[in-house]
């Protein structure tokens, strides 16, 4: 059974981490690639939501008892086959998994322009993935 304390402590942070990236909208690009503190502040808050979007989904199938991932991207991929996540919702998680194995294993070639974009446009996916946890649990 899923600890819903545990998930809804995890939800929170992913509340509070976007709220920290909203609240950072003065980062420019210029200063994301100039000042190391930002860059880091930045792609490691990146790393920590998207981490969390995929200890959530995993909590889910394994409360669920659903099959078992082959990749991080698999992981929302379940969710899709199952009706959890919407299919066409589905491309920006699977995104959101490549994007973090990027960040963790290919940092020294990770396109500026590429996470600079993420971080201006693409924050509303973390929204989205805790508004779908948030209908799961109500059924």
């Amino acid at each position: 059974m899923v600890d819903r304390i545990l998930i809804e402590r995890i939800l929170t942070d992913i509340r509070s981490h976007v709220q920290d990236l909203t609240d950072a909208s003065d980062i420019t690009l210029e200063s994301y690639r100039t000042e190391k503190r930002t860059r880091r502040f930045v792609e490691r808050t990146l790393h920590i939501l998207i981490e969390a979007c995929i200890d959530v989904a995993q909590h889910i199938i394994t409360d669920e008892k659903l099959r078992e991932p082959e990749s991080y991207r698999d992981t929302f991929a379940i969710l899709a086959e199952n009706g959890i996540l919407r299919p066409g919702d589905l491309e920006s998680f699977e995104n959101m998994a490549s994007f973090r194995n990027l960040l963790v294993h290919y940092y020294e070639s990770v396109d500026d322009e590429i996470v600079y974009g993420i971080f201006k446009q693409n924050l509303s996916d973390f929204d989205l993935f805790v508004v779908v946890y948030n209908l799961l649990c109500k059924f």
